[in-house]
């Protein structure tokens, strides 16, 4: 398992432009990703699951990679929401 914490830069926080395509991204990996924020927990291939997270700006964010490709599906995650968030 790899995880690594992320806070949000993005003014809008995740909403459903850039929440589409972090879906996107996730679905790319075999690891199970999961977003975890105020002591939920949404699967990162779940859009409505990443928006009823309720994530904003200057929120700090979990993410866990687990499974066969975890430590790619990690490095991309952190690199995606770093460009995008």
């Amino acid at each position: 398992m790899k995880s690594f914490d992320y806070v949000m830069t993005a003014p809008e926080g995740i909403h459903s432009r850039p929440a589409g395509a972090l879906v996107k991204k996730a679905q790319e990996f075999e690891s199970e990703i999961l977003v975890s924020f105020g002591g939920k927990s949404a699967n990162a291939r779940k859009l409505f699951a990443l928006m009823k997270l309720g994530v904003k700006r200057g929120d700090t964010v979990s993410v866990t990679a687990e499974g066969a490709d975890e430590e790619l599906a990690s490095s991309a995650m952190a690199d995606f929401l770093a460009s995008h968030f």
